[in-house]
């Protein structure tokens, strides 16, 4: 499914589409090059899951996490890009973080991938002229709660 993204207003608003329909243990998986919007996507479905504050990129702290109150459901936000081997997503503990909570992924190919989990909505962004297009995938978990 391609989801055309003109303007960051829409962008914002395909996050809030997919937040309405998160539940706990998925993975919202997000590719593309650098600057095609992953972080901006990513804090698009933050927002909308209540949080008020800066989200800052995870880029250097790999991982950053988002608890209730300050959301309504828990996520932990991940960047891969630095992550050198698939292994290293063990040393860090993700299995730990990722316990009854969503993960929204930046680059998992770095960490070995998720669109074999069930649960994972897979989402390619790419630019397109001032905007940006999503090409949506979605695993079996997700078939009936495309946003």
């Amino acid at each position: 499914m391609k989801v055309e993204l003109p303007d960051l207003d829409a962008m914002n608003a395909f996050g809030e589409r997919i937040a309405a329909k998160l539940v706990p243990g998925d993975v919202v998986a997000l590719t593309g090059g650098l600057g095609a919007g992953k972080t901006t996507l990513a804090r698009a479905v933050i927002a909308a899951l209540g949080y008020n504050g800066e989200v800052p990129s995870p880029t250097f702290t790999i991982i950053e996490t988002y608890d209730p109150p300050a959301v309504s459901l828990p996520l932990v936000h991940a960047d891969f890009y630095r992550l050198k081997s698939p292994s290293e997503v063990e040393e860090i503990g993700l299995a730990d973080y990722r316990e009854g909570a969503i993960l929204v992924a930046e680059w998992p190919d770095h960490a070995g991938g998720f669109a074999h989990e069930a649960n994972c909505l897979s989402i390619l962004l790419e630019t397109a002229d001032e905007g940006r297009i999503a090409i949506v995938e979605a695993g079996v978990g997700w078939l009936s709660r495309l946003p």
